[in-house]
């Protein structure tokens, strides 16, 4: 992959700042209510997808104490590889999220937590096409977007020294996007962050 294109600055900038993350965000805290809301809406051992999983907590790790069987899938090698260590009973691919592939109706949810906002914004509306056929009839999209349209990088991402880039697209656009790829959006709420926020959108296969 060429050192200019910009997954490779996202899976560098994850590489460097695996345990930089984890430690900057409250994510047990934050995500725990969405995780707690999805458990009462998929069946007893479920199979979920943790599209941009990190380094598996808290999402494949809740899930998969849970009784779901997950798999996990983030461009980071080093993320992979803490996410082995960290919650064995699940399975996990290094893959970009646009290169994997599942059968149709497989799945009984996708979770992808600020991991579509690293992607090129061309790339996004297709991804959630195939997002929409691996769901089986009923099941459950949650997925954090952009609120606001912005693309761009932070060359010192958290103070670690590292670089990041994002690209996404405004809540509207996500939901439409959404609409068009089969799903039925079910809630939506902002997410505040700093001096700003993203979009929670909950989604459904019918």
């Amino acid at each position: 992959m060429d050192i200019d294109d910009p997954k490779d600055v996202v899976r560098r900038g994850y590489d460097a700042l695996s345990r930089h993350y984890e430690q900057s965000y409250a994510t047990e805290t934050k995500y725990r209510p969405w995780l707690d809301t999805l458990q009462q809406r998929i069946p007893p051992a479920a199979t979920v997808l943790d599209l941009g999983c990190g380094c598996g907590i808290p999402v494949a790790r809740a899930l998969s104490a849970a009784g779901h069987r997950v798999t996990g899938v983030d461009i980071s090698g080093e993320q992979i590889r803490r996410a082995r260590e960290l919650v064995p009973e699940a399975e996990f691919r290094q893959a970009d999220a646009t290169d994997v592939g599942f059968p149709g109706a497989y799945l009984d949810a996708v979770v992808s937590l600020y991991a579509l906002i690293h992607l090129p914004l061309d790339e996004q509306p297709p991804l959630l096409a195939r997002i929409a056929t691996w769901l089986r009839p009923g099941g459950w999209f949650l997925a954090t977007t952009g609120h606001s349209a912005w693309t761009g990088t932070d060359d010192n991402w958290l103070g670690g020294g590292a670089t990041m880039w994002w690209s996404h697209a405004d809540a509207a656009t996500y939901r439409d996007w959404l609409t068009r790829a089969g799903l039925t959006v079910e809630g939506e709420e902002f997410v505040p962050e700093g001096d700003g926020g993203h979009a929670l959108f909950w989604a459904r296969r019918p």
